[in-house]
């Protein structure tokens, strides 16, 4: 048996289990102390530290000439960073990128990238040297400030930490993943963390939330705008938080065309401007974004700029939030305050990290003085030891001479005028000149001078008050020279910012045609004319298209779009496209989620959700029914079901009422109903409801309505004819039956196409299959019996036959314009 296998078989037995996690755990405090993490006293990883320290000792200054970046990354690796030379020419890169850093250390000459993600050339064309701020993070190095220890051969020592004059973990900010942990400090203004770290040292007892008036949030290279301060806030309090940040836009005009160009001259930070112009225009190529008709990237020595143009009768504010929806131009930076304190990484606050940095300045303070104190205190010993030669020189000098060799003179020096070893060399070493009366006075005053200066360190050293004192008065020094303005700006509105925001109230004129085009236009484009004019053009369309519905709503209610399966989709009436008047609009399949086989058959405008309402749904068939208008709140993209139907039906009308009103139904052959709403009792949305009214065979519901005091009923035909006819002459009946003759369904009239409450002052809108729409006013019109033929209100073509009747609530003045004081356009040619 050999002597290995012996030495195995003695050997101990150890559990792969408990080896498994000493060594992951030995693994993963190696990555997080020795590579990921940055200390918490000079904001470092041991990388940038080494690379900084690598170019002090090459004499690699920044009033020195550059040296290439291949000579440092070598020095680095060599000596102190056994690693790859991409790792360390990558992190020398970032040191030298104004839009990565917010104060760089490293002054770099050639191609070190772009924000557009354009790599650095490669080191060998590369030159850096160190920022004049670089210089602040080493210097007193030589002092023994910090702890020298070995590098990885035990070759060289390395510092254990550099003596920083200011907190570059916060000023900088630093992000690194480690074994189960990570790291993502944002950079700061280093004149408000200088504002910061003072008021600190003058009231220990600060809160995170008081800090924030002196550093009221990140400060991005970049820029930007950082929108509300909750997240800000839970960062500095807790050591996590979101903040949530913005590009900065602006809109140009063109004073000739009117035309708005949307510019952008911030974005958020660590955002690849590349990468965002090219998410832009894929939205536009994709249609997610329709109002741009460019986008280009106009950037140039100046400052950052990306223009994109903005569509005719398109809204700049509108395309800026989809902008901010669809793209990074919003971004959120998850803050993580995690750092190494002590050799164990720890999250910190934003006064723990500054209290940690004072802390950290003390003890460069104090061992800079002892170092100063012990070399003035040494200086002053071999001063004294000069006074005395010069004091006795005649009998110095000949005892020097009469010696046979300087070990004897220093031995003599020493014995016969109680001079140390040290005192005896000096004066041994002292040159002839010194002996001289002007030099012998200098000697008196430097021992003079550094009498004060001992005792001006030991004072330093005997008072907490004086080592703080000083850190303040190097802070304020550092702020005078390197301390500028904010960049990013902070809104502290924590409010979002939303599309309806940028977006005036008004009333709009949403038109459907049969083969599901949609879009929308404000009611004034549309001059009131007198009954029994020809009308003007609203949409144009093809000759199998028309105009299938019509609707009037404000630009901030909300749209219930109930479709014919008996379901329902959300929407807001200013997301509906604004076309112009004889435009089409947009492919309804490319705004709602519909099914195959499901179009469009109601909607419903609802200023805002409240309890307390319902709504009445009425089917082809007959049947109605009621639902909570919440249950409508929260629907999804896909729609929900608003009503179970049967066979055959169809949801043809939707109406809110508040429960204590009267519902009328009208059918196409004429007839109708009215009964109280209490005759339909609520169901939930999956519900089939009840009958409202009993049809005759062919017979259809064509409308319904919730009544209201004062109004008149306006029935339209589909031949051009109709009437007004009072609400009083149709009895309350209940639910359920056949009801009464409302117009007659004649040869002349044609079938009913809908039924519509009016008032004296509305207004009323027919459109025809050819799309030609008129607008007269209800006034014109005289409120008749109800078993009446009625009168005609529009011109048509042969073949031509209305489609959709809709009425308007606006008064006239005496000229027939509008009486709320908006301009109409001009009087277009009749068509």
């Amino acid at each position: 048996m050999s002597d290995n296998t012996t030495e195995a078989l003695n050997s101990p037995e150890i559990s792969i289990e408990t080896e498994m996690k000493k060594s992951y755990l030995d693994y993963a405090m190696s990555v997080i102390i020795g590579r990921a993490l940055p200390d918490v006293r000079d904001g470092l990883k041991p990388v940038h530290r080494r690379v900084l320290y690598a170019m002090r000792e090459l004499k690699n200054d920044y009033n020195k000439p550059y040296k290439k970046s291949a000579r440092i990354v070598g020095d680095v690796i060599g000596k102190y960073h056994p690693h790859g030379d991409s790792a360390v020419y990558d992190t020398i890169v970032r040191l030298a990128q104004d839009f990565s850093m917010r104060y760089p250390l490293v002054d770099g000459q050639g191609n070190f990238g772009s924000i557009d993600g354009d790599p650095a050339a490669a080191m060998r064309y590369t030159e850096i040297r160190m920022m004049r701020l670089a210089h602040e993070m080493l210097e007193d190095l030589d002092k023994e400030t910090v702890n020298a220890i070995p590098n990885y051969d035990e070759s060289l020592t390395e510092p254990s930490v550099l003596p920083a004059k200011f907190p570059a973990l916060l000023v900088n900010g630093s992000s690194g993943i480690a074994v189960g942990m990570a790291t993502n400090i944002p950079p700061h203004n280093l004149s408000e963390v200088i504002e910061g770290i003072k008021a600190l040292i003058d009231d220990p007892a600060i809160t995170p939330g008081e800090l924030m008036a002196h550093i009221p949030g990140p400060d991005f290279p970049t820029a930007g705008i950082i929108h509300g301060i909750q997240g800000i806030r839970d960062a500095y309090e807790t050591g996590r938080g979101i903040v949530r940040t913005r590009a900065r836009v602006t809109v140009e005009e063109d004073k000739k065309t009117g035309q708005e160009t949307i510019v952008v001259t911030e974005i958020p930070y660590m955002v690849n401007k590349a990468r965002l112009i090219e998410k832009i225009a894929e939205l536009m190529k994709h249609k997610t974004i329709e109002g741009l008709r460019y986008v280009r990237d106009e950037s140039d020595r100046r400052g950052m700029r990306i223009a994109m143009g903005v569509k005719k009768d398109f809204m700049a504010g509108i395309i800026t939030n989809q902008l901010y929806k669809h793209t990074q131009m919003a971004s959120s930076f998850g803050i993580i305050l995690l750092a190494v304190v002590n050799n164990r990484p720890q999250v910190l606050n934003l006064k723990q990290i500054l209290e940690h940095f004072v802390l950290h300045r003390k003890e460069i303070v104090i061992r800079r003085t002892r170092f100063d104190l012990n070399k003035a205190e040494a200086r002053a010993h071999i001063l004294e030891g000069l006074k005395v030669a010069l004091d006795n020189l005649d009998a110095v000098v000949k005892l020097i001479r009469s010696s046979k060799t300087p070990v004897e003179a220093k031995e003599r020096l020493m014995e016969d005028f109680g001079l140390s070893v040290i005192q005896a060399q000096a004066i041994l070493d002292m040159r002839l000149q010194r002996l001289t009366g002007l030099e012998r006075e200098k000697i008196n005053d430097e021992y003079n001078a550094v009498l004060k200066d001992i005792a001006r360190f030991k004072e330093i050293l005997g008072s907490e008050r004086m080592v703080l004192g000083i850190i303040k008065n190097e802070l304020d020094i550092l702020k005078g020279e390197f301390g500028d303005e904010r960049r990013t700006e902070i809104l502290t509105d924590t409010r979002e910012l939303t599309i309806e925001d940028m977006i005036a109230e008004e009333d709009m004129v949403v038109t459907i045609t049969n083969t599901g085009y949609i879009k929308r236009n404000p009611i004034t484009l549309y001059q009131s004319q007198r009954r029994g004019g020809k009308g003007k053009t609203a949409m144009g369309t093809k000759d199998e298209d028309y105009v299938s519905h019509l609707f009037v709503a404000s630009t901030h209610h909300y749209f219930l779009f109930f479709t014919n399966l008996g379901k329902v989709y959300w929407c807001k009436v200013y997301g509906i496209p604004q076309a112009g008047r004889q435009s089409r609009g947009k492919a309804i399949v490319n705004l709602l989620d519909f099914a195959d086989g499901e179009h469009m058959t109601a909607v419903l405008a609802v200023p805002e959700f409240e309890p307390g309402l319902h709504v009445l749904m009425a089917t082809r068939n007959g049947t109605v029914k009621k639902t909570d208008l919440m249950a409508f709140s929260r629907p999804r993209t896909g729609g929900i079901i608003a009503l179970g139907l049967a066979d055959g039906d169809e949801l043809i009308a939707v109406k809110l009422s508040d429960g204590t009103q009267n519902v009328f139904l009208g059918s196409a052959l004429g007839k109708s109903i009215r009964f109280h709403e209490s005759d339909v009792r609520p169901t939930g949305r999956t519900a089939r409801g009840v009958r409202g009214m009993s049809l005759a065979p062919g017979d259809r519901l064509v409308g319904m309505e919730v009544l209201q005091h004062g109004q008149t009923l306006f029935t339209v035909t589909e031949n051009g004819y109709g009437k007004r006819t009072s609400i009083d002459e149709y009895p309350v009946h209940r639910r359920g039956g056949k009801g009464v003759i409302s117009i007659k369904a004649s040869e002349r009239n044609g079938q009913v196409v809908n039924i519509i409450l009016v008032q004296d002052e509305d207004d009323l809108m027919l459109v025809t299959n050819n799309g030609k729409l008129i607008r007269m006013p209800v006034s014109g019109t005289s409120v008749i019996s109800r078993n009446t033929q009625g009168v005609r209100l529009i011109v048509m073509d042969s073949g031509e036959r209305v489609v959709s009747a809709a009425g308007l609530a606006e008064t006239e003045d005496e000229d027939g314009e509008p009486a709320d004081g908006r301009d109409l356009p001009p009087e277009l040619p009749e068509e």
